[in-house]
């Protein structure tokens, strides 16, 4: 506590090597998320409270500038980014406890001379929708020193608080620690403030190469309605410039921007990660299609799924719809995962990934002393790795076969239908 009824509160990433789909510390555990709850209960904002907050990543819902080429195909870009109920947990908390006046985060190594290293509760109208974010303003925080940082800034934040509110400033490193504001905030009561750029964007030459599309309600990119029953997203083949997104009948939402399909989320429509990259979606269209039973059936033709429809249309609450890449060459089916999510959630933490490069040099070495190769680049061509779960829609473990070194003749032996 600095000053009455006044709070600074610091939450902490505590996995690392038991982190699940992410190499990067954006975990909070789930003893201090209950803690966090605990204590925004108790320091409601209509008695006077201000809390201010700080962690490593940003919450899911900051609308913060963020990285594509990194923090989202990674899958790293907010607080528990791979566990979907606690990921959008800090922003609920969030927009409940209205005592959350500022939030401050680093993790992306950006500076701060964008104008959306900060982002205010409200907006302009004219600007998009409500971005219901409480009473919290976001601030991303910079690096230090220069061998850290992405775009060569190296500057830090000075929060100073004001008569009726606070300033949000620059620290600038590489100038002698010169002191800028950039951001005044004013509280109108307990509940609402009123947020004033102190300047233009100072980086948006910029603007294009570090920020990510992030689609709007009503945006001009939303292409299909929930109850569409065939959707072609994409009349012309996919280009680098192709930007769509829609909303599926389960309410979750993809689209495709700079070349890739992603999935944002339903709620903050946020980035979540990688659906389909460029060197698959390029060139091809995307269309949704309903693909739910009309009726009943009893499925006899495979071992294992008698039954399995009546079971499934009971339980659905809304139609069962299929995401198809395709061109004159073929059809993909994008499956969604167990989760019901369908970003790719297959990086692993920095552990399993050291392990994993470990058993690759053993493999190189064995390569340099088995195999007619004379360097170890020869060698590394002949390495490949192969991983789990998921290769097909059989419910028999046929084949662990790798496309690229298995012969297609052999996968049409086995009738397995790869993703």
């Amino acid at each position: 506590q600095i000053a009455e009824k006044t709070l600074l509160v610091g939450l902490c990433s505590t996995l690392f090597r038991d982190a699940k789909y992410t190499s990067h510390e954006v975990i909070i555990d789930c003893d201090q998320i209950r803690w966090f709850e605990d204590l925004l209960k108790s320091k409601p904002a209509d008695e006077g409270w201000r809390i201010f907050v700080f962690s490593h990543a940003p919450p899911n819902g900051s609308g913060i500038r963020i990285i594509q080429e990194n923090h989202v195909v990674n899958g790293c870009c907010w607080l528990n980014h791979s566990d979907e109920r606690n990921c959008r947990k800090f922003i609920e908390l969030v927009r409940e406890h209205r005592s959350i006046k500022g939030w401050f985060s680093g993790h992306f190594h950006l500076g701060q001379d964008y104008q959306d290293s900060i982002t205010f509760p409200t907006m302009d109208p004219k600007e998009g929708p409500y971005p219901n974010r409480g009473s919290c303003v976001f601030v991303q925080t910079s690096v230090m020193r220069a061998g850290t940082s992405r775009d060569g800034r190296q500057q830090s934040r000075l929060l100073r608080g004001t008569k009726n509110g606070f300033e949000i400033c620059t620290v600038d490193h590489k100038n002698g620690g010169k002191v800028r504001i950039d951001a005044t905030i004013t509280y109108r009561d307990d509940t609402h403030e009123v947020g004033v750029y102190a300047h233009e964007d100072e980086a948006y030459d910029h603007d294009n190469y570090f920020k990510v599309y992030q689609p709007q309600f009503n945006d001009h990119g939303y292409v299909c309605a929930e109850d569409d029953e065939v959707c072609l997203l994409t009349p012309d083949p996919i280009t680098d410039e192709t930007i769509a997104w829609w909303r599926l009948s389960c309410g979750r939402v993809l689209g495709v921007v700079n070349g890739m399909m992603l999935e944002f989320d339903k709620s903050t429509l946020a980035p979540l990660g990688l659906v389909m990259s460029g060197d698959e979606l390029l060139g091809k269209q995307v269309a949704i299609v309903d693909s739910g039973l009309e009726e009943c059936m009893i499925n006899f033709e495979e071992d294992g799924l008698e039954g399995a429809d009546c079971v499934d249309s009971a339980q659905e609450k809304h139609r069962e719809q299929a995401v198809l890449v395709f061109d004159d060459d073929g059809v993909i089916v994008v499956q969604p995962n167990p989760d019901g999510s369908y970003w790719r959630k297959i990086v692993r933490n920095k552990i399993a990934r050291m392990k994993e490069k470990r058993r690759e040099k053993a493999a190189i070495e064995f390569a340099q002393a088995m195999l007619p190769v004379r360097t170890e680049d020869e060698a590394k061509d002949k390495v490949i790795s192969t991983w789990g779960p998921y290769k097909t829609t059989s419910g028999v473990a046929k084949s662990t076969g790798i496309i690229g070194t298995t012969s297609k003749n052999k996968f049409k032996e086995l009738k397995v239908y790869t993703s």
